[in-house]
């Protein structure tokens, strides 16, 4: 088995189990050592995320706001908000594992491991979706995270924008969903959605903070200090960082983030 010529084809699958399927045969595969890396390659341009075929995509201001929560909508908009994130984060995974060649085999068995951890993730959702009479694909979404990967296509802008921000910025959003939902009254799909995230939440930290190993693998390698990651940041989302007190201080640290770091996002003392 050829590994980015296989990898290329699952990237590009446009249905939800069969873009899984081919995954997890790849990556059986390749964890048996059975998979061998191409001398040359020419990654592939994607034109269109691979959910267009089953999603409906719109600008992110009219994605439907994740209010009401005890109400059945209410939940179905905060899961599929999620899983939406996590499919757009296989795909992700999938790209970054695909789109850069010689690296450290390291550097492809962290990504394709996160890969698969996104899919346990969506899977974990969809299912809640299917119990709530929903499924993917059935609410609007956006293209935020395709157009970040569309944007960053070099080993360290990569690192910088999808682990160290888009990911980073879950580890500080999903507590806030969280105590939200705690302070609903209980019920079995809440507790439920509960539990799911906040297992997401523990397993996104070491996403990344692989993120983070590689962002400073990329910094040496460029030959550029890893400060460089704040104008990478500003050069793409000029409004970063603009609410500093949600951040999430104790995850960010073991994710790899340093206190000067912090201190920038916080702007204060925070260890």
């Amino acid at each position: 088995m050829n590994y980015y010529k296989t990898l290329e084809q699952v990237l590009l699958a446009k249905k939800p189990l069969e873009k899984i399927e081919m995954f997890k045969s790849f990556y059986e595969q390749y964890k048996q050592g059975s998979v061998a890396f191409e001398y040359s390659y020419t990654p592939v341009e994607l034109q269109m995320p691979s959910y267009t075929p089953f999603c409906k995509s719109v600008p992110p201001q009219d994605v439907p706001k994740r209010k009401n929560l005890t109400a059945t909508i209410g939940q179905i908009n905060l899961i599929h908000a999620v899983a939406h994130i996590e499919y757009s984060a296989i795909d992700l995974a999938i790209d970054s594992a695909y789109r850069f060649s010689g690296l450290p085999k390291a550097y492809y068995d962290d990504w394709l491991e996160v890969a698969d951890d996104e899919i346990r993730h969506f899977l974990m959702l969809e299912k809640l979706l299917k119990e709530l009479g929903s499924t993917y694909g059935e609410v609007i979404v956006h293209d935020a995270l395709f157009e970040a990967g569309q944007k960053t296509i070099n080993l360290l802008e990569r690192m910088a924008v999808v682990p160290r921000y888009l990911e980073a910025n879950g580890l500080d959003a999903t507590p806030m969903i969280l105590k939200k939902l705690k302070k609903l009254p209980k019920c079995e799909s809440l507790e439920k959605i509960i539990a799911v995230l906040t297992l997401i939440l523990d397993e996104e930290v070491e996403h990344v903070r692989k993120g983070d190993v590689w962002f400073s693998y990329a910094c040496e390698r460029a030959g550029v200090d890893t400060a460089v990651f704040f104008d990478i940041i500003k050069k793409y989302y000029p409004r970063s960082f603009l609410r500093p007190d949600d951040l999430n201080i104790e995850a960010r640290k073991e994710a790899g983030f340093s206190c000067k770091e912090l201190k920038i996002m916080a702007n204060k003392e925070v260890c």
